[in-house]
């Protein structure tokens, strides 16, 4: 049996609807891909001229630094004329640098000690108790420990305070022009003997007569951190200073500490004898 009943009609007329044929099928995917087209286009163009202008900065620097290299060689950087030698020794006007120096045989009984090399440090400035050496009797006060004095027993010399008579005179010095150079000190004792170092601790001890004798018990006045105080470095170790350490005198080498600068600083003053 056949469904006669009414179906819609299909037909564009029948409807009302009618195709655009205004516009090309297509148009707007071609938008689409022209659009997609132009701003690729843009990216390449904006990635090639900053490229370009990057190699001109790399082209500028290599202009403007003679040190620069072109990429992809190797090079070899040349020593510079300008370098200077390492300085051996420093000044040391109120805080002295450390020094370096290789032994010198024959010269010091301390062989592993640094070589005896002539400091360029200057002399203990003004406003420095530092008198010149003017056979002059002299006691050496620690700085940090005022009531100590450079005292000798058996026969080193220690940071001691002073008890009586018999400390007194073993307290007090001769100050005399150095044994080994007349702009430096010596310290001669009461009996006829001088302050001498020998493995790196200060002594008491008869003049042997030899050169290294003299060398040992010749010091060097330097300035100190300290108003009216004196550091005193040996002048064949140039860069060690003496300094008390657990109250008894020794050469040290510089350091760059507080402690070392009050351990090291020292006021030359009337004899206490």
């Amino acid at each position: 049996m056949h469904d006669n009943r009414s179906r819609p009609p299909h037909e564009p007329w029948a409807n009302g609807w009618a195709q655009d044929t205004s516009r090309a099928p297509g148009t707007r995917r071609l938008w689409l891909a022209g659009a997609l087209a132009l701003a690729t286009v843009v990216a390449c163009v904006t990635t090639i001229a900053v490229n370009r202008e990057g190699t001109r900065d790399t082209a500028r620097t290599a202009v403007a630094s003679p040190e620069a290299t072109v990429p992809g060689l190797i090079s070899f950087a040349a020593p510079s004329a300008g370098t200077a030698s390492p300085v051996r020794h420093q000044k040391a006007p109120s805080s002295p640098g450390p020094t370096t120096a290789r032994p010198r045989p024959g010269v010091s009984a301390d062989a592993a000690s640094p070589a005896p090399v002539r400091s360029g440090s200057p002399s203990a400035g003004p406003g420095s108790a530092s008198p010149r050496p003017a056979d002059v009797r002299r006691s050496v006060r620690s700085v940090n420990y005022p009531d100590r004095y450079w005292h000798v027993s058996d026969g080193y010399v220690r940071l001691d305070p002073v008890r009586g008579p018999g400390d007194r005179e073993d307290s007090t010095f001769k100050l005399v022009k150095g044994l080994a150079d007349a702009s430096c000190y010596s310290f001669a004792t009461h009996d006829g003997g001088y302050l001498r170092h020998r493995g790196f601790l200060l002594r008491a001890e008869r003049n042997d007569g030899s050169a290294l004798f003299r060398q040992d018990a010749t010091f060097c006045p330097r300035a100190s951190a300290f108003p009216g105080a004196v550091m005193l470095e040996s002048v064949n170790y140039p860069g060690r200073f003496l300094r008390h350490q657990n109250f008894g005198l020794k050469l040290d080498p510089w350091q760059n500490s507080d402690l070392y600068r009050q351990d090291s600083a020292f006021r030359l003053v009337d004899g206490l004898a």
